[in-house]
């Protein structure tokens, strides 16, 4: 697979008609896995001169945002820099030079930005109902399993056994596996086919990692969110929706609330907190009775609170340990950035001072006009990750 891979982004530079094999724009593990082991297979059993490329539908700077591809590549020794993504080669220009052939796998529905390409679609790979009025007029495989890889490792198995390496196959044998929840029985999601293609895989590689191991690896990957700033953790599991001109994110965060504990327990200072209602069954409100606690008063508590989180942090897997960095460091760092975020306060006065007027005469208002932001425990965070990590990153260089 890794050599195949190679030869992709070599075919890229060359002006040749090109077969691309396109995954769906949620780009989850399925449609990427799909993707690269399909055009694998059609690779290496066309007898035409013909090429086949995968390509991720997102840009390359979103890989991130999914653990478990990140994770699951790295385990199996797949370098991300092989990859093709989106933004990485020109669809609409292949296209329009009459170069392009498109196989969906993992959808059967172009997006809206892509419904120009729909002529160029040959084939299409699905596991979910079909739409027969948005469907392009080809050939349409599709079938209601779990995961899209099991049709793949059926074409794969059914076609050409023997180009089946380890490295497809533990691709293959993982996805379907997250992907149908460890084949749990009440869960309800493998079907029979599901578990068939997984038990072969096994059979033709004994030493394939056990079900309950790779699947909680897997599980772990796909939901950790160590490492990714506010902004990225925002477009993990963003979801969209378009109506008459207005577009509206919605996005999940995982992580815990322990700082809110600490407010709620707080005697000194006394916070007197009382739960108001609020509008997000997950956004904690409150009502603060002790109105002489400023925020200023209230960082020595957030930073005591923050200090004991990253003690009790573990160092994720495969990325740079921050040993070296001490609590007594974690502290003055966060004293840093909490003094620079509440500059200008005076001893007794909450409200920061009206900054002087913009020297730029085409600006209308200052941008602080409302006085200056509202100190976050994620921003603290965030700006003590960074810290830690640029810290954790020199001292390692200097030992060498």
């Amino acid at each position: 697979m890794e050599d195949y891979l190679q030869g992709c982004r070599a075919a890229l530079q060359e002006s040749r008609p090109l077969h691309v094999v396109l995954g769906n724009e949620a780009c989850d593990l399925d449609s990427t896995v799909s993707a690269l082991a399909l055009a694998f297979y059609l690779a290496k059993t066309t007898e035409a001169e013909e090429v086949f490329v995968p390509v991720l539908n997102i840009k390359r700077s979103e890989l991130p945002l999914r653990g478990d591809i990140v994770f699951f590549l790295q385990k199996v020794h797949i370098p991300e820099s092989i990859l093709i993504f989106r933004d990485e080669i020109d669809l609409h220009a292949l296209y329009q030079a009459g170069q392009l052939t498109l196989i969906l796998v993992d959808h059967h529905i172009l997006s809206k930005s892509d419904t120009a390409l729909e002529e160029a679609v040959a084939e299409v790979l699905d596991h979910r109902p079909i739409e027969p009025k948005h469907c392009p007029p080809c050939h349409v495989s599709v079938e209601l399993v779990g995961s899209c890889a099991t049709l793949v490792t059926e074409r794969i198995l059914q076609g050409a056994p023997e180009i089946l390496d380890r490295q497809t196959a533990a691709l293959l044998h993982g996805t379907i596996i997250l992907d149908c929840v460890n084949m749990d029985l009440k869960i309800g999601k493998a079907t029979p086919k599901d578990s068939k293609y997984v038990e072969k895989l096994e059979v033709l590689f004994p030493d394939l990692p056990k079900r309950n191991d790779i699947f909680g690896s897997l599980q772990k990957a796909k939901f950790d969110v160590s490492g990714l700033t506010t902004e990225q953790m925002l477009r993990k599991d963003q979801k969209t929706i378009y109506r008459q001109g207005v577009k509206v994110a919605i996005s999940a965060i995982y992580m815990d609330l322990e700082i809110c504990e600490v407010l709620e327990r707080s005697h000194s200072p006394p916070l007197k907190l009382t739960p108001a209602s609020s509008t997000h069954p997950n956004l904690h409100a409150y009502l603060q009775g002790n109105t002489q606690v400023s925020r200023k008063k209230l960082l020595p508590l957030l930073q005591e609170a923050l200090s004991a989180y990253f003690d009790s942090m573990k160092i994720p897997s495969g990325q740079p340990e921050t040993a070296d960095v001490s609590r007594e460091q974690v502290d003055k760092e966060l004293d840093r950035a909490s003094n620079s975020l509440i500059s200008g306060l005076s001893q007794d006065e909450e409200d920061p001072p009206l900054p002087p007027t913009p020297m730029n005469s085409l600006v209308d208002e200052c941008p602080l006009d409302q006085g200056l932001p509202k100190l976050s425990a994620e921003a603290v965070f965030e700006k003590c990750s960074q810290i830690s990590l640029s810290q954790s990153t020199t001292a390692s260089l200097s030992k060498k």
